[in-house]
C-alpha cells in the first residue's frame, strides 16, 4: 500500500483529501506544521507528499528544501495559491516533482498523484541499478560495495555517504550538505564528522593514489569519474 503524507494546516481541506485518498486506496497521514512535516518524515518513510507552501513553523518551500537535501525519491507535489507564481518557479526549482493551485478538483489532485507515483517506481528502478566508479563497485539493494569484485565491509554511514558522493559524483559537495543528506537535517555534531569518515572511506577503498574522494578545500569534498 503506497503511504501518502499531507501536509496543510487547514483541517477541512486536509481531512477531504485524506477521505479521499484512503478510499482510493491509499495509506494517508497528516501533519499541520512544517516542523510536525519533517518529524514525520523522518520517523516514517512516504511514497508521495502533499505539501502546501502556506503552512506555520517552517513554509512548505523550506520543508521541500530540507527533503531534498537528503532525499530525491519521494514524490511532492506542491499545493499553491492560484496567482502564487513565485511559489511555483520556486518550488520547481527546489525540487518538487509537480505543482496543484487551490482551489482545485480532487478529480484532478488524484490523476496528478497517480502520475507522479508511476514515475516514482520508474526512477526507483533506475537507482537500484548498480553504481561503478572507477574501481568501486555499490549495489544499493544489497547495500554492497565491491573493489575489483572483492566485498568491502563498511559500516552502515560510511556506506552511506559513499553513495551520496558516488550518486552526485563531479560535484563538488560542501560539509553542510553531506551532513545533511546522511546525518540528518537536525544533526547538531560538528561538520568535523565528514572528515572523519571520509578518512575511514579513504583507508578502505583506496588501492592507488589519487584518492577516490578528492578534497576542494575551502569547501568539502568531490568524488570525480
Amino acid at each position: 500500500m503506497e503511504k501518502i503524507l499531507i501536509v496543510e494546516d487547514d483541517e477541512k481541506i486536509a481531512r477531504v483529501i485524506q477521505l479521499e485518498l484512503e478510499h482510493e486506496g491509499y495509506e494517508v497521514a497528516i501533519a499541520y506544521t512544517g516542523k510536525s512535516a519533517l518529524e514525520r518524515y523522518e520517523d516514517k518513510p512516504y511514497d508521495l507528499i502533499l505539501l502546501d507552501v502556506m503552512i506555520p513553523e517552517l513554509n512548505g518551500l523550506e520543508v521541500l528544501r530540507r527533503i531534498r537535501q537528503k532525499d530525491d525519491n519521494t514524490r511532492i507535489i506542491m499545493l499553491t495559491a492560484r496567482d502564487a507564481v513565485m511559489d511555483k518557479v520556486s518550488g520547481l526549482d527546489s525540487g518538487a516533482n509537480d505543482y496543484v493551485t487551490k482551489p482545485f478538483e480532487i478529480e484532478e489532485l488524484l490523476a496528478r498523484i497517480r502520475a507522479q507515483l508511476k514515475q516514482r517506481i520508474m526512477s526507483q528502478d533506475a537507482d537500484d541499478q548498480e553504481m561503478v566508479c572507477r574501481h568501486i563497485k555499490i549495489l544499493p539493494m544489497a547495500r554492497e560495495v565491491y573493489i575489483d569484485d572483492e566485498l568491502v565491509y563498511l559500516t552502515q554511514k560510511e556506506y552511506d555517504l559513499l553513495h551520496f558522493l558516488v550518486a552526485h559524483r563531479n560535484q563538488a559537495l560542501s560539509r553542510e550538505q553531506i551532513i545533511e543528506a546522511v546525518w540528518g537535517y537536525d544533526y547538531f555534531g560538528d561538520t568535523n564528522t565528514v572528515d572523519v569518515y571520509v578518512r575511514y572511506l579513504r583507508k578502505k577503498l583506496d588501492r592507488n593514489p589519487p584518492s577516490i574522494i578528492a578534497s576542494v578545500r575551502g569547501i568539502g569534498y568531490i568524488v570525480k569519474e
